[in-house]
């Protein structure tokens, strides 16, 4: 009997720690919402940002402008190449040697082809990751601009599994871009009329 009373006794006590354990994580979480409303959160989405942002924009035709000749020159062996193949392909009249030069050419071609392609390739994910690197300082700059202006406490910026619209400010990010990107013009504009 005394030992079933040790054990209830110890019991109460335990339930007891437990409640007052279970109140000061209770009256912790709530101290923790009261400064959390004086916290401000914002949310930017990258994806617009890369899509939208005026400085992608204009880089992404800068390289188009830079690579589409080498492009299309490309294209055009690529053409030659598929024309030869199908000359050999449907002359059954050619003697051995006019045969094997012809053979000679296309394997030629394609091999610079396969060249050219490939160096194009690399050189492009090269330009195009520095353009993503100066563009990446660029938004963080913005981010920061714009959390200071705001006062925000905490940007998060996409992949989130949500984020509600009230705290998006992609759309500040956004103009702010904007007015960097014009400001830049206006400056690269005024250098280029001395």
């Amino acid at each position: 009997m005394d030992r079933f009373v040790q054990s209830f006794a110890d019991n109460q006590q335990s339930a007891q720690l437990w409640r007052r354990l279970c109140l000061l994580a209770a009256g912790l979480v709530l101290a923790g919402l009261v400064s959390a409303q004086d916290t401000r959160i914002g949310y930017v989405d990258m994806k617009r940002l890369f899509d939208a942002a005026p400085q992608v924009v204009s880089a992404r035709q800068a390289l188009d402008d830079e690579f589409s000749p080498r492009n299309q020159l490309l294209l055009a062996d690529e053409a030659r190449l598929q024309r030869l193949e199908n000359e050999l392909a449907s002359s059954g009249d050619l003697d051995d040697e006019q045969r094997f030069e012809t053979e000679r050419e296309i394997r030629n071609l394609r091999r610079s082809i396969e060249r050219r392609r490939e160096d194009l390739a690399e050189e492009l994910r090269f330009r195009t990751n520095a353009e993503k690197k100066a563009l990446e300082k660029t938004i963080e700059v913005a981010v920061e601009q714009v959390a200071e202006e705001g006062r925000y406490d905490m940007i998060l910026s996409s992949p989130v599994a949500w984020a509600s619209d009230r705290i998006d400010i992609t759309d500040e990010i956004l103009e702010w871009l904007k007015e960097d990107f014009e400001n830049e013009q206006r400056t690269q504009d005024q250098q280029r009329s001395r």
